[in-house]
């Protein structure tokens, strides 16, 4: 091939004539193509800027209005102006995480306040902060004087006296309709996301981006320090230009600059951007191609010649790359074979071999994929996503969608805790095999499926069942016995299926979990199998009635009051069998359970115990509400609760104080009918009436009176109720004379005796 004269003079014409179009193209472009190609460059230099333009007034629209929103959010209502926030801490906790989350809902957003104008300043930013500076008080009034309820422009005494210097700023009123409003919300915008944002404007290097307000002054800049003095010629020339074009060409050291400009019409404010770029640098590329284009043509021009004698290696040289590529490693160790297409066609099956290898490894992914999918579907995360897109996410991975329903089965195991051989670490074991066979027997009635493992005793199986598919409720029933039976039989623990409504719709499947939430709690609070269907129970609607043992509650609260747990559990266990007895749904037990550890959390409180500080910080009501189990509650209730409290008082407390109260306690119960006073309860105690008052006030948190005075008017108020004795009996009867008797329940009750009767009687 190098001794080919032939050849040699063929691949030289080949390149020369390849070389001419190159040259005349260059040329061609170079000469008459340039400027009618800057002007296009330049137009469409300019539409890219409207339309960013326009991104960034939509940014702008929808933090606008998400303020509007959150403005008129309930809990900012006019309560808050008597709301001590020192004590009210779970209504103060609330504020605070409604404002991290206006916070992080948009991404101008750099920090968010909240003043209230009450009897005591206060500032959320987002932690609690009482003003005192009167200036600065004064400085935060100014927002609630204002006559738009939001706006981006604010009084001088506010930017002045307030962090909020040089910073852009936008607030709104609370409420937002009124004359008065009481409260102000404060965004400051993030300027290093709006310099980033802004800097879109201008995707040059040597351009730059200002934003004005309706007074010309700089809210931000992109600038760098020595384009400064660029940055008040643009002001300048701006001033002069406003009226006529949106654009104009500006020259400034050597260099003529594309000025484009606008105004964003903001609430309250009126905003211009200005944004300056290189013309050099926007027509640079076709100017740059043309040279490239010339240069490279004369180039392979002159080098033809050269090339010729090289021209056997040139033909060779994709062959030699496509085998260097293959087998790199190979020719470094000396292995290269002589047979270069033997090594292709080698390399081309090993890369066959691993493009199926991976293929396979993609489809073991495709369930956990699937249910990363449901996950975002149910968390919200896919919202935004039109129908049509969410359907061709779900046939990406392998699921039939079209003329298909979507139905939600959930599982829930209980009985765990009556298990002799229960260990710490089983719950997720168990889970693991409950869903194992759950999906063994699913695919014996379904063919698209797919497991959601929740690692809490509880799975769901999600299901894509044609749409005309005949007797899918018997189908479905045959399928929660056959999972039963097999969980029955293999862990020896009960079973509630709950089985959803039907879908067709993607966007709905979120509704489907929401749904089996909140059916799966109509189960019975009985350790036994249960099925059930919430078509059904919507169907049926029942409207349970009350039932609710507050004498039970009352004998629990006395039993914790006196650290008697042995007796508490008692009662406890006779509490739990009452709401099982009357109605034992799950909804309406976990909700009495609940009610029960509020009352005994208000005790602990009431003792002057910080539950905080008593538990650790757990959350014990989200650890109560998944308990499904009676002996478990149970034992929860007296292990986590109870035994802690009655522990941590007695080291804290002097027992001996504590029984001394509980004796007079009783004593007041059997004798509060007699003339008693403090001292004569000391002398039966023997000890000191002011030993007794302190330990009084220190063991049930309030005086020795009120305490006696509480007694006697709750037994005048059964007396009043349950009998129709006089009121001069009741009055002696339970230690009063009559005249001091109708003035102390006035004031305890707020209502004559007789009124008060005469009220419960027509109210019963």
């Amino acid at each position: 091939m190098g001794g080919s004269k032939y050849f040699r003079k063929s691949f030289l014409m080949i390149l020369f004539i390849t070389s001419i179009p190159g040259i005349i193209s260059a040329i061609g472009i170079y000469t008459f193509g340039l400027h009618s190609t800057e002007d296009e460059l330049r137009k469409i230099h300019v539409d890219e800027i409207n339309e960013r333009v326009q991104n960034i007034d939509e940014q702008f629209n929808y933090l606008e209005e998400s303020l509007s929103y959150w403005a008129f959010e309930p809990s900012f209502n006019s309560t808050l102006m008597d709301t001590n926030f020192v004590r009210q801490f779970q209504k103060t906790r609330d504020l605070k995480q409604k404002l991290l989350i206006l916070q992080g809902s948009h991404p101008l957003i750099d920090e968010v306040e909240l003043f209230i104008d009450g009897e005591e300043p206060v500032l959320f930013s987002p932690y609690l902060d009482y003003i005192s500076n009167k200036n600065l008080i004064k400085a935060y009034e100014s927002l609630l004087r204002g006559s738009k309820n939001v706006t981006w422009s604010h009084d001088e005494l506010f930017v002045n006296d307030t962090r909020y210097t040089n910073e852009i700023v936008l607030t709104h009123q609370i409420p937002g309709v009124v004359k008065n409003p009481f409260d102000a919300i404060i965004v400051k915008v993030d300027k290093t996301s709006l310099a980033s944002i802004l800097g879109t404007l201008t995707p040059y290097s040597d351009g730059m981006t200002m934003l004005l307000n309706e007074s010309n002054k700089v809210l931000l800049s992109t600038a760098r320090e020595e384009n400064q003095s660029l940055s008040k010629l643009l002001s300048e020339e701006l001033m002069q230009q406003k009226e006529n074009t949106s654009s104009f060409q500006l020259d400034w050291e050597d260099k003529t600059y594309s000025v484009s400009y606008g105004e964003f019409d903001r609430i309250g404010s009126t905003w211009t951007y200005v944004s300056a770029a290189p013309i050099s640098a926007i027509t640079s590329p076709i100017v740059t191609i043309s040279k490239v284009i010339l240069i490279a043509s004369l180039s392979i021009l002159l080098l033809a010649f050269l090339m010729t004698w090289f021209a056997s290696n040139r033909l060779y040289q994709p062959v030699r790359n496509l085998v260097n590529t293959f087998a790199k490693h190979d020719i470094q160790n000396g292995e290269r074979k002589t047979d270069e297409f033997t090594e292709i066609h080698e390399r081309f099956n090993a890369l066959s071999n691993e493009r199926r290898y991976l293929e396979e490894r993609l489809s073991e992914q495709i369930p956990q994929l699937r249910q990363n999918f449901l996950v975002q579907l149910t968390k919200g995360y896919l919202y935004d996503f039109s129908e049509n897109s969410l359907n061709t996410r779900m046939e990406n991975y392998g699921w039939i969608v079209k003329n298909h329903t979507f139905i939600l089965i959930d599982i829930q195991l209980t009985g765990m805790y009556e298990l002799a051989h229960k260990n710490a670490d089983d719950d997720s074991l168990v889970t693991f095999a409950m869903s194992n066979m759950a999906e063994d027997i699913t695919k014996e009635y379904f063919n698209q499926y797919t497991i959601i493992n929740h690692y809490d005793l509880s799975a769901g199986i999600f299901l894509i069942v044609p749409s005309h598919i005949q007797d899918l409720r018997s189908s479905l029933h045959q399928l929660s016995e056959k999972i039963i039976s097999a969980i029955n039989k293999v862990l020896a623990l009960k079973v509630t299926i709950t089985i959803s409504s039907q879908t067709e719709k993607v966007k709905q499947i979120s509704y489907l979990f929401d749904e089996i939430g909140r059916g799966k709690r109509y189960r019975k609070f009985e350790n036994q199998n249960q099925i059930i269907h919430l078509n059904d129970l919507n169907e049926r609607n029942d409207k349970p009635k009350l039932y609710y043992p507050f004498d039970l509650e009352k004998e629990i609260i006395q039993c914790v009051r006196r650290g008697r747990t042995s007796e508490a559990e008692a009662f406890i266990r006779q509490f739990f069998n009452y709401l099982v007895e009357n109605n034992n749904k799950e909804l309406n037990v976990q909700a009495s359970i609940m009610q029960l550890y509020s009352t005994i959390q208000h005790e602990i409180m009431h003792s002057g115990i910080d539950p905080v500080v008593l538990f650790n910080g757990r959350n014990m009501f989200e650890e109560l509400t998944q308990i499904r189990e009676k002996e478990w509650v149970v034992r929860w209730m007296v292990d986590q609760v109870i035994k802690p409290y009655v522990n941590f008082v007695e080291d804290n407390m002097n027992i001996e104080m504590k029984m001394l109260v509980d004796n007079i306690v009783q004593y007041i119960h059997s004798h509060y009918m007699e003339d008693i006073s403090l001292e004569s309860c000391a002398d039966i105690a023997d000890t000191t009436a002011y030993t007794l008052s302190k330990a009084f006030k220190k063991v049930l948190g309030i005086n020795f009176i009120d305490f006696l005075t509480t007694v006697r008017i709750d037994h005048a108020k059964e007396l009043l109720l349950q009998s129709n004795h006089k009121i001069n009996d009741i009055a002696e009867s339970v230690g009063y004379r009559h005249s001091y008797f109708n003035r102390i329940f006035k004031k305890q009750v707020g209502v004559p005796p007789s009124q008060y009767r005469k009220m419960k009687s027509n109210s019963s």
